[in-house]
């Protein structure tokens, strides 16, 4: 874990942290990324679940933007199966993951369905970066 992680991206990069940092913005800015952070192993630090939506697909960019707002929600994404929106939902406490579920139906009118985790696997997430001027 690190105190200061995109001046120690900058530092692997070879370049300044200030680019590291514009270099996310741009990205982010052109929708190519929607956030970098840590990622923790579940059940190690408060709540979280996997979770599934029934979506018409007349309503399916506006519930997905909903979604997509809450902090909770690090990323989601669409599915050809009944249960067609799927997210992860994180939070502090189980307290606050059911508030936030409540949350989502109250303003999408749209069940959501919980899939806790019955057994871990790892997938390795790690990209390789490479910068490029």
């Amino acid at each position: 874990m690190s105190e200061t992680p995109f001046a120690d991206m900058a530092e692997t990069l070879g370049v300044e942290e200030s680019q590291v940092l514009e270099s996310l913005e741009t990205l982010q800015s052109a929708g190519s990324i929607s956030r970098v952070g840590a990622v923790f192993q579940s059940g190690r630090i408060g709540a979280s679940s996997l979770v599934a939506m029934s979506v018409p697909e007349a309503r399916l960019d506006e519930v997905a933007e909903i979604i997509s707002a809450y902090v909770e929600v690090n990323h989601n994404y669409e599915r050809e199966h009944r249960y067609n929106l799927w997210f992860v939902l994180s939070a502090s406490s189980e307290k606050h993951l059911k508030r936030v579920l409540d949350d989502m139906q109250q303003r999408t009118g749209l069940q959501p369905l919980v899939l806790p985790m019955l057994e871990a696997y790892h997938i390795d997430l790690g990209f390789h970066l490479q910068w490029s001027t």
